[in-house]
């Protein structure tokens, strides 16, 4: 029986900044509307607001020394070290991001030489033939560095492959935006390798779409809302929320769903849902949806891991955060136990949206 080349994780890593950003930290902010008057709420009420809507109750932002690719480098590092390989064995650095190296004092967007170049520096790789490249997909752009390692391990000429998900969001967003307060930095990476099994595991299935005729726009780089900004010609993370909240109730579930169907595999089969967290409210609403497919009526308790309460959304960093914390048992009431099948999804920027389905 000829045996099947399977992409497998087999290390995890993050960087989770230091500085813990709480929601009182912002009762000084002046926040402004798109038409650039001034709100007519208080900003207590405004951060009530976005913990009842998002439960962000703090995010974390990076030191001022700090750009992406030193925090995508200790992700990098950890995942190397967690899957105990030859770093000059690996084939492929991908690094999924969306802002470059924004420096605190310079906002203008640094990607030359690319990201994953800088990491590959950073670890002292002397492997001319590990491919070292970036892949910017909006939030869902570390499952798609994934989704590309898993077609070059299918190859047969690839075995190792490093993908990393970092940003640092903190640096691109408007202090006059409310929605500021749900951005977040942070990093997390894989590293996967080709395992020949005789039965299915790692990779089974994954599912991507992009949506860019009528949903481009949702997310996009826009000035400052208040009209006086000091720097005129810096450009922050905007949003249309509302929209944004509706397209992916509308799309999330059935993209989940169809990544299940082609992978044979039934939802009640599924232990753990790792989505992308933007917003926690939406992210429940996601999964009743999802279940609501299926004609099932109860979610089951404890399925979808969360961490947007204390991390708030770190973009491609959130989900490989995640999973690292689960299996490095730093997430309490949270396992993940061999042959148990995990959904991974999320959506951002573009707008995309991608699924996969993974067999530990």
């Amino acid at each position: 029986m000829k045996r099947t080349i399977y992409s497998v994780i087999t290390g995890t890593g993050n960087y989770i900044p230091s500085k813990r950003i709480r929601n009182e930290d912002f009762l000084t902010n002046e926040f402004y509307d798109t038409d650039g008057k001034k709100l007519d709420k208080t900003n207590q009420e405004i951060i009530n607001k976005l913990l009842e809507i998002s439960t962000i109750k703090e995010r974390r932002y990076v030191t001022d020394d700090l750009v992406t690719s030193d925090i995508a480098y200790y992700a990098a590092i950890d995942a190397i070290k967690s899957a105990n390989i030859d770093k000059e064995e690996l084939d492929y650095i991908i690094v999924a991001h969306n802002f470059g190296d924004v420096k605190n004092d310079n906002k203008r967007l640094d990607i030359v030489p690319s990201l994953a170049a800088r990491v590959k520096h950073k670890l002292e790789i002397k492997n001319s033939d590990a491919i070292a490249y970036d892949l910017p997909f909006g939030c869902p752009g570390w499952i798609q560095g994934v989704i590309q390692a898993d077609y070059f391990i299918k190859s047969g000429d690839v075995k190792k492959i490093l993908v990393i998900g970092a940003d640092i969001l903190s640096r691109v967003s408007d202090p006059h935006d409310r929605d500021s307060m749900l951005y977040a930095d942070g990093a997390g990476a894989v590293v996967l390798e080709a395992k020949k099994r005789d039965t299915p595991i790692g990779i089974l299935a994954h599912k991507t779409r992009s949506d860019t005729f009528l949903y481009s726009n949702m997310l996009y780089m826009g000035k400052s809302y208040k009209p006086d900004h000091e720097n005129k010609g810096d450009l922050f993370l905007k949003m249309n929320g509302r929209k944004l909240y509706q397209y992916a109730l509308e799309t999330v579930p059935q993209a989940i769903k169809d990544c299940l169907e082609k992978s044979n595999t039934h939802l009640s089969e599924i232990k753990k849902m790792l989505i992308h967290q933007a917003n926690g409210k939406m992210d429940d609403a996601i999964l009743k949806r999802l279940y609501c497919l299926y004609d099932i009526a109860d979610v089951p308790e404890n399925i979808m891991p969360m961490t947007i309460a204390w991390l708030g959304n770190s973009s491609v960093a959130t989900i490989p955060t995640l999973l690292d914390l689960i299996l490095k048992d730093k997430l309490d009431e949270h396992k993940i136990n061999k042959g148990d099948i995990l959904v991974f999804a999320s959506v951002g920027a573009g707008m995309n949206i991608n699924a996969m389905i993974y067999k530990m």
